[in-house]
């Protein structure tokens, strides 16, 4: 199973460096500065190298300042392009307006729905077609977090997400999980069978003749 993304957070010894994506070591340095009282540091600043690539962050706060770089984590390499592009865009603008990144992973859900197979027209009546098809619980509970926040950072209503970075990089998070369950994994296990020696294939097959030929009998 591969490595769950860690977003980089200050003070974190180790977290998924935003340059070269590796989950590595971080290195942080305190920022000085000659002042009229001597050498001061600068509390507000600080600086952090990546233990695999060497590139460095400068923080201001809790917020990447340089380079202009995001937190969230890359989109799955399974997701439409049309809808990574999507995503790429929320990425680039979470830091500076959290409710526009939410709301434009919610058109990213809508958009993921329709990829599964559904119209991609009303999110809530797509959630309940894939239930209905036998959707993860878990995936469920995960289309429908990105679906009412998405919506209420873009209606606002009992909901404010207004400034409000965690809910919205969560939403980054959510919508590779879906991807993942929903795509990635089924694909990967269909990968694996195909590979199956045309023996086994077979036989797999008349298992499964006999038992769905047992079943009709004890119906009848």
């Amino acid at each position: 199973m591969a490595q769950p993304y860690v977003s980089p957070e200050r003070g974190n010894n180790a977290f998924n460096c935003p340059l070269c994506h590796a989950f590595a070591q971080q290195f942080w340095h305190h920022i000085y500065r000659q002042g009229t009282n001597g050498i001061q540091r600068l509390d507000e600043f600080i600086a952090s190298r990546c233990g695999h690539c060497g590139q460095w962050l400068y923080w201001h706060e809790h917020n990447i300042l340089v380079p202009d770089v995001s937190s969230a984590p890359p989109p799955n390499e399974d997701l439409d392009h049309e809808i990574k592009e999507d995503y790429a865009e929320a990425a680039s603008i979470v830091m500076k307006s959290p409710r526009g990144a939410a709301g434009l992973l919610r058109l990213c859900v809508q958009k993921l729905c329709k990829q599964l197979g559904e119209d991609g027209k009303n999110i809530d009546k797509d959630i309940g077609a894939l239930v209905a098809k036998g959707l993860d619980v878990r995936v469920q509970r995960a289309l429908d977090v990105v679906r009412v926040i998405g919506n209420e950072s873009v209606h606002p209503g009992e909901m404010d997400l207004r400034d409000d970075i965690e809910i919205a990089s969560t939403l980054f998070t959510l919508v590779n999980a879906i991807a993942d369950q929903m795509i990635t994994q089924p694909k990967l296990r269909d990968a694996l069978y195909a590979k199956l020696p045309q023996t086994k294939l077979d036989a797999i097959a008349e298992r499964d003749k006999r038992a769905r030929a047992a079943s009709e009998a004890k119906k009848g």
